[in-house]
């Protein structure tokens, strides 16, 4: 009997049934903006910045820098170390890279650099090295059992 009054208690026979009206389903055609009205009220967002988006071509200095580490190894000649990158240098490098088992691009890169003794400089200090803590002694003349 419980069971009959909560079946009858949640039907309505009074209320009609709603029923839920359908939407056209837009087509391919009429969801792609294109311009200005694309572009309303939405903002582009901000690349994130990283250490590859920040990087920039090395300079004058870097590039004779690495000259000279690829010709004291005998890579390039001497006389080519003078900041210029060229096919030269880049040809050196790939020896240089060939030969110590990096991939041979002709690229700059951390691996490369890191190879020919130039990689990351910290012009920071060493911390010193800090002595242990002394131990106190006891005052003399007491025994510790």
């Amino acid at each position: 009997m419980a069971l009959m009054a909560v079946l009858a208690w949640g039907v309505d026979s009074a209320a009609p049934a709603k029923k839920a009206k359908k939407r056209p389903v837009p087509s391919a055609s009429t969801t792609k903006k294109s311009g200005a009205s694309a572009r309303r009220g939405t903002k582009a967002p901000t690349p994130r910045v990283t250490w590859r988006n920040r990087q920039m071509a090395p300079s004058k200095e870097r590039y004779r820098e690495i000259q000279t580490a690829l010709a004291a190894r005998g890579y390039l000649p001497p006389e080519e170390a003078n900041g210029t990158w060229n096919q030269t240098s880049m040809d050196a490098l790939k020896k240089f890279q060939a030969e110590q088992n990096l991939e041979s691009t002709g690229k700059i890169n951390s691996l490369s650099l890191i190879a020919l003794g130039l990689g990351p400089k910290h012009d920071a200090p060493a911390a010193p090295a800090k002595a242990p803590p002394e131990v106190p002694q006891p005052p003399a003349g007491s025994q510790l059992q």
